[in-house]
């Protein structure tokens, strides 16, 4: 590897070895899903932007924050998130129950936002076939504290493994709610707006990529939105499945679709950074180290940064 800036989470990263897999489309799906539920969060989306027309570009725009975080220089991904909290700043939103008016960075929608991305691309590189063992999860987790402080968080504040992540959906379930702002992203990525002659593909692509976003989701988000899903083990075996088929498009084809982030990694820090799950079994034999004790030196919250 070069000298090159590695940026926030670099090729030792279970980020980044994540964050390349076709899966993370399907789990982008179903972050929204689950972000929706929470009614002062999707409240805010509603009234600051037009999602039912641009969603669209909400989902690109959001694909290239993630891309730029993940692979991008240290100074490119400190740029994306001081813009995102410039613009979060300057958003008001209506409370659906009160009618009070309240800002879209306070730090409880901005966590429940985070939590349920971070969530969707873990159990979605899980459940399709990634090789991540409990400790890597715990990792991946810890390390988008880091993402939690570029989007306004203190990264102190953010659940860094897996039990505290359950912990935090547990303990929030009772503000979730499928109100009309959900129904309405619910009918979205169930029947986007289409051209005439693009309905064909999206009934056969687009239709099955929502579907089966929606079936990952966990069990109190199908009771909430009210529509059944098929048994988990079923939904884990079409997420292996799909996972199969998707790793088999050779990853320099996937890449080259804009803006290109993995590329322009590797042209950087050279081509041994590739990303690949093969990596992260050789990683998690270097975290467990000899006689299996964990290396990992996640949680030392010295490494924060201030928002610059």
């Amino acid at each position: 590897m070069s000298d090159a800036d590695p940026g926030l989470f670099g090729p030792d990263s279970v980020t980044w070895h994540l964050h390349g897999d076709p899966m993370m489309w399907v789990a982008g799906v179903r972050a929204l899903y689950l972000q929706a539920l929470h009614p002062r969060a999707v409240r805010g989306v509603m009234e600051n932007s037009d999602f039912r027309k641009d969603a669209w570009g909400r989902l690109l725009r959001t694909a290239d924050f993630v891309g730029t975080i993940s692979y991008g220089t240290t100074e490119a991904a400190e740029k994306a998130g001081a813009r995102v909290r410039r613009i979060h700043s300057r958003l008001k939103a209506t409370d659906p129950a009160t009618g009070e008016r309240y800002g879209v960075d306070e730090p409880d929608l901005l966590l429940w936002v985070h939590c349920a991305e971070i969530d969707s691309y873990l159990q979605v590189a899980r459940r399709s076939g990634l090789p991540l063992s409990d400790a890597q999860a715990d990792r991946y987790i810890e390390e988008h504290r880091e993402s939690a402080r570029l989007v306004g968080l203190d990264p102190e504040a953010v659940p860094a493994t897996a039990a505290r992540l359950t912990e935090y959906f547990r303990t929030t379930r009772p503000l979730l709610v499928a109100g009309p702002d959900a129904r309405d992203v619910d009918d979205f990525l169930r029947r986007p707006p289409t051209p005439a002659l693009l309905v064909p593909a999206r009934e056969l692509l687009w239709r099955r990529v929502a579907n089966l976003a929606y079936n990952a989701l966990p069990p109190f988000a199908h009771e909430l939105y009210g529509r059944p899903a098929p048994p988990p083990q079923r939904v884990t075996r079409q997420l292996a499945a799909t996972g199969r088929l998707l790793r088999c498009i050779p990853s320099r084809v996937r890449w080259q679709l804009p803006p290109g982030h993995i590329l322009k990694a590797m042209a950087r820090l050279g081509p041994d950074t590739r990303p690949a799950p093969y990596k992260l079994r050789r990683q998690e034999a270097i975290l467990n180290g000899p006689g299996g004790a964990q290396q990992s030196n996640g949680g030392d919250s010295t490494r924060w940064r201030k928002p610059g």
